[in-house]
């Protein structure tokens, strides 16, 4: 499971232009997404996303940002709610949590980007998962930082414990395969609290 939502912890504690440390930095919801790739069949590749996310990072770095698991969309609602009772085994959501440089993100101005590595721990399923990941990061305004992935992540269905629940998808929609690697992008927005 590393890599997996590892860009979700660094949801920022990033200064204000005045130099002083924003309160706390909040996930915006409306302009984040984390979308993730499957390929069923061998050729047929399908794009899907979960679409609620929440999260804030504390004046000392820590970060917790929270996958509403229920929210998965592939664009077909039998297949979604396939997946959230059987790979998700009807869990609501996920956690992420981790502690960022503050210091690291202090340096960056306005337009100015870095590119950085994020450990963190996931609970998903009942388990932690410890993470890893290279991050791209740009201080978009004084009160806003735009977080993605800057290179593909792939998911182990192994590791993350949800083979049994891919299997499943497979027996019930008569498929002779589902990849078991999963490609994962990330677009994250976070916006200052002072």
């Amino acid at each position: 499971m590393k890599n997996l939502f590892g860009t979700m912890a660094i949801s920022l504690g990033m200064l204000a232009s005045t130099g002083a440390i924003a309160e706390s930095w909040t996930l915006d919801s409306d302009q984040s997404i984390v979308a993730f790739g499957s390929v069923k069949k061998d050729t047929i590749g399908e794009a899907h996303s979960f679409q609620r996310l929440s999260g804030k990072v504390a004046t000392d770095g820590t970060a917790e940002v929270e996958i509403d698991l229920t929210s998965v969309q592939t664009n077909i609602d039998i297949r979604n709610e396939r997946i959230g009772e059987h790979v998700f085994g009807g869990a609501a959501t996920a956690m992420l949590k981790a502690s960022i440089d503050m210091d690291e993100m202090a340096a960056l101005g306005v337009g100015e980007s870095l590119v950085t590595e994020i450990d963190g721990d996931l609970a998903l399923l009942g388990q932690e998962i410890p993470v890893y990941l290279d991050v791209f990061v740009m201080r978009t305004t004084a009160d806003q930082v735009l977080v993605t992935t800057n290179s593909m992540l792939y998911v182990s269905t192994e590791e993350a414990g949800i083979d049994p629940g891919i299997d499943k998808l497979m027996q019930l929609a008569d498929l002779p395969g589902i990849t078991r690697t999963f490609p994962v992008t990330m677009r994250l927005i976070f916006d200052a609290e002072a």
